[in-house]
């Protein structure tokens, strides 16, 4: 019995886990109610007067909204992909990492996880799994490039939350807006959504590259929180590597709080009164298909591109990229590195 047990934790010692934090996504039309109280339950996200209020008036901004975007996720399915490519990223890492010489080298081997934070599956339920199937060392990677305090700081707080309850080693991953591997997934999509337009330009001018990122609250910058920089830094290595006419843009606003600016479709706009007429649309601070891109971007953005007379394209979402999924192998590898966790004889 007793070699058994011991047996058992050597095993467990060297599967390492790795948890994919991510949004999360209403995966039906009844979902989307309650996801919206979900996430502006969330005081890290937006502040809803005192916090004591902060439950009550989610309660009431998720039932005022909800019917309107229900209507928006009808038009995409009924519901958001994000589960279903978020666990397809993690099944292209766990192949990727598992099969890389550095892990048969060490005699490791990596079990990759999904957890979301304001839908199912949530941290809050994926973590305590995680322990039962024995893990007891667990990377936690944001997929959020660009860290903020209100996407990346809000799932790595729930999760060390939840993972200080059980006697696992953890180790975060916060960002990572200017890995080169990412940056090179990037102009890989950018190159080929420029060659998607072809001969069909209008008035044959050249594209212009409108990177459009998910908006903050304008006080959380103020704040200091990096989310801007590290936008424009990954804007600025891209840019080193292809020469593009690029502009910035912000989207998904919502609550009664001054947001990042401009707008993407008021850029839009303002491209259009100058004359520009081609625009491919980088959606850089996702790294999936979700209703931000599927909704926003393909059909309100370029609704508008019609009207304004503008020849609108998207980027291919990341998704499950090659160099994407190389990346965040990348990542994992180098932190466990520093960690030591690469060496099987301390995992013993």
């Amino acid at each position: 019995m007793g070699t058994r047990l011991t047996e058992r934790k050597l095993n467990n010692g060297k599967k390492i886990g790795v948890i994919l934090l991510n949004l999360g996504g209403p995966d039906s039309l009844q979902a989307v109610r309650p996801f919206l109280y979900n996430l502006f339950s969330d005081r890290q996200i937006i502040r809803l007067g005192p916090e004591f209020m902060q439950k009550p008036l989610a309660c009431l901004i998720s039932s005022i909204r909800s019917k309107k975007t229900e209507k928006f996720y009808s038009l995409i399915g009924g519901r958001s992909p994000i589960n279903e490519i978020t666990r397809a990223q993690a099944k292209a890492l766990e192949d990727s990492i598992n099969s890389s010489p550095s892990t048969k080298d060490s005699s490791l081997s990596f079990r990759v996880y999904v957890g979301m934070r304001y839908w199912h599956p949530f941290i809050d339920d994926v973590v305590p799994a995680i322990y039962r199937d024995g893990i007891r060392r667990l990377v936690a990677l944001s997929l959020y490039p660009h860290y903020s305090i209100a996407t990346s700081g809000s799932s790595l707080s729930k999760f060390k939350e939840v993972a200080s309850a059980f006697p696992i080693e953890t180790l975060s991953i916060p960002s990572w807006h200017d890995h080169p591997l990412y940056i090179g997934a990037l102009v890989d999509v950018i190159k080929k959504g420029i060659e998607s337009f072809g001969e069909n330009l209008n008035h044959g001018s050249e594209v212009h590259v409108l990177f459009s990122a998910h908006s903050l609250p304008q006080k959380i910058i103020e704040q200091g929180d990096p989310y801007v920089d590290q936008i424009m830094a990954t804007i600025r290595r891209i840019s080193e590597l292809i020469p593009i006419r690029w502009h910035v843009g912000y989207q998904s606003r919502s609550g009664p709080v001054k947001w990042l600016g401009p707008s993407t479709d008021t850029k839009l706009s303002e491209l259009a009164s100058e004359g520009v007429r081609n625009v491919l649309v980088v959606p850089i601070s996702f790294v999936s298909d979700h209703i931000e891109t599927l909704y926003e971007i393909d059909i309100l953005y370029k609704n508008l591109a019609e009207e304004l007379e503008i020849n609108l394209r998207r980027t291919a979402s990341l998704n499950i990229h090659p160099l994407f999924i190389e990346a965040l192998k990348e990542l994992v590898w180098k932190g466990l590195e520093e960690k030591d966790w690469n060496k099987s004889a301390s995992l013993s």
